[in-house]
């Protein structure tokens, strides 16, 4: 039995199809969305018609940008001699935050998962090793997240580029700053052991 009207279910529909998003969030997004004033609700239609639009991989990072190639990659101060390695363009920005980090970066779009039929092949690989001929690099920095499938994918490149002589490393794990020892999971405290450093 269908309780709203045509559009309002269609709205919920598309809404729910958002990551993290629930049938009731969806529900409580979509209500939202025609209580606001018809200025405020087109202007975010416009927003994610725009994004769409001009929004696009960067050929050589695989990075979200709106001209090619990306304002990293483009950059001359950068340091050529170094690719950080990460799963999605979310991960550039969090490392961008840290204003440390003056290296390129390459993103994969996505993680080996074997159980999802997520191969080598289905991730931007292809055009990191061929990034990887430029004989100006020299480390490449593992920074896939801490799960079984960012390991996976961690070790598989590594294992991949090693012969090559690049340096590869993989970003530390542990312990967050500000987390207490007693709420940490055995994996984390493992990683954080395995991680420690002279002081």
């Amino acid at each position: 039995m269908r309780y709203y009207a045509k559009p309002l279910n269609r709205l919920i529909g598309e809404m729910s199809k958002l990551p993290g998003i629930g049938g009731k969030t969806a529900q409580r997004l979509a209500f939202h969305i025609l209580s606001m004033e018809d200025k405020e609700a087109f202007a975010l239609a416009e927003a994610i018609q725009d994004a769409k639009r001009s929004m696009r991989y960067c050929s050589v990072c695989g990075n979200l940008t709106e001209s090619d190639p990306c304002s990293i990659c483009s950059d001359e101060t950068r340091d050529r001699s170094v690719i950080c390695v990460v799963e999605n363009a979310r991960d550039v920005v969090s490392m961008e935050k840290i204003r440390e980090y003056k290296g390129q970066y390459h993103v994969l779009h996505g993680a080996i998962s074997p159980m999802d039929g997520i191969g080598p092949e289905d991730i931007n690989l292809k055009s990191l090793i061929t990034r990887l001929q430029d004989e100006r690099v020299k480390e490449l920095i593992l920074a896939t997240n801490p799960t079984i499938e960012g390991e996976a994918t961690a070790m598989y490149i590594a294992r991949l580029i090693k012969p090559s002589g690049i340096r590869v490393t993989r970003i530390a794990h542990g312990v967050p700053v500000g987390g207490d020892l007693e709420y940490a999971d055995e994996v984390t405290l493992l990683k954080a052991m395995e991680g420690r450093r002279e002081l």
